[in-house]
Order: structure tokens, then sequence, then C-alpha cells
């Protein structure tokens, strides 16, 4: 397949899911909306990344407006899809859903569960009902009204938009020094940088393995 990835700065792309595809024999291109503008077409599934800019700031990034009529296209036509963070942002705003500011930044991992549809999920649910996912967020999405709740946490953590289009608040794609990268420049941070360094090599392994699953679950989705 032809995997498209669609990030929004430099710090902010595939990680360890550039790795699980290229495992499994598969092309990944990287497209960088903010520097190129709407991204190509004709890939057999897609990936959007994070990124530090919002739903709501469109007059500083009018590019945003290109993602999310990308996105709404890919949702609608069933092109495979998993958005994070903010591409889960994006596509929850794209398909009519608020998105809105959280009252304390996340930073870090909280106890998230899968629902039942979740667990029956063929993405999402190869990971454990109750888990502990790697948020790093200033905003968070509402459930779209035709969508379906696959995970919560201390906000929403998943859905499903039909049959191809999965988005995910958590970052399951990350690695140690990009993760510390983002907190030192993040002037708002809860949290002390050695604290979430701390945590991070604790969990992160077990971590990384959950989001390899995730990252190969989709591919097999996508390929059906």
């Amino acid at each position: 397949m032809r995997v498209l990835a669609v990030t929004h700065g430099p710090s902010v792309g595939p990680e360890i899911f550039s790795d699980v595809i290229a495992e499994d024999g598969h092309e990944l291109v990287e497209w960088e909306i903010a520097t190129r503008g709407a991204p190509p077409v004709g890939f057999d599934a897609v990936l959007v990344f994070g990124g530090d800019q919002n739903v709501g700031e469109e007059i500083e990034h009018p590019w945003l407006h290109e993602e999310y009529m990308a996105l709404g296209t890919w949702a609608g036509d069933g092109t495979p899809l998993l958005a994070v963070c903010l591409g889960a942002q994006t596509l929850a705003h794209a398909l009519g859903a608020p998105v809105r500011k959280v009252g304390t930044q996340l930073a870090g991992f909280y106890a998230t569960e899968l629902t039942d549809e979740g667990v029956a999920d063929p993405v999402l649910g190869v990971l454990p009902r109750r888990f502990e996912s790697f948020n790093a967020n200033h905003y968070w999405f509402e459930v779209p009204a035709e969508a379906t709740e696959l995970a919560t946490g201390p906000v929403p953590q998943a859905f499903r938009a039909g049959e191809r289009a999965w988005a995910v608040q958590f970052h399951p794609e990350i690695r140690r020094d990009q993760v510390l990268e983002w907190f030192r420049e993040d002037p708002d941070l809860p949290r002390q940088v050695e604290e979430i360094a701390a945590e991070l090599d604790e969990k992160l392994p077990a971590w990384q393995e959950h989001g390899r699953a995730l990252c190969r679950a989709f591919l097999a989705a996508a390929s059906r």
C-alpha cells in the first residue's frame, strides 16, 4: 500500500509508525500541510498527526481549511484514515463536532478505557480494555454525532466515523526525545519536564508496543 502521512511540523511525524509501515512492506510519503498546502490524492491509506496549532486558529493557519476539506473527503469516500491528536480534532471539526480547550493541559499518561464498541473494533480492539495512554494536548474533541465512541479517559479518547476513519486523542506513535522536545518548548506545561521524562522511562516501552500493534491493525484494516 501507499500510505500518506500528513504532518504539521518537524517534530510531529510518524515516528514508530514509520518503522511498522516499512517492516510490513508499505510505502510511506510524508506531507507537511502547513508548508506544502493541500495534501495529494491517490493513496491507499492516510495518517494525520499532531501539532501545536488548534481548531479555531484558521486566521493564523489558513491551511486548516484545506485540512478540514481533505478530512471530510477521506471520511466520506471511505479512504482508510487514522487521525492522531490534532488530526483527531480536525477530523471531529470536519464532521461537525465541537473542539474545546481543556481546563488544564494534559501532559503524560492517563487512565483510558475502551468502550464495548472499542473492544469489538478491528483497530482499537487490539489494545487492552483498560490501559494508560500518553496525552499531550490543550484541546479535546467531542465525538461527532454520526461516529462511534471507542475509548474514554480524562477527555474523549477515540472514535470511528463510518467503517474506515479512526481518531485517537492519545499519541500511539511517540518516541522519547520527540516528546521531551515538545515539552521543553511549551511555556504552559503543568508538570516539570524531568517528571515527564521519568514517567516515559518507566512506561514508554510498553506503550510503544501498543502503538505498534495499533498501527499494524490499522494497516490490516486498510488493506481489506
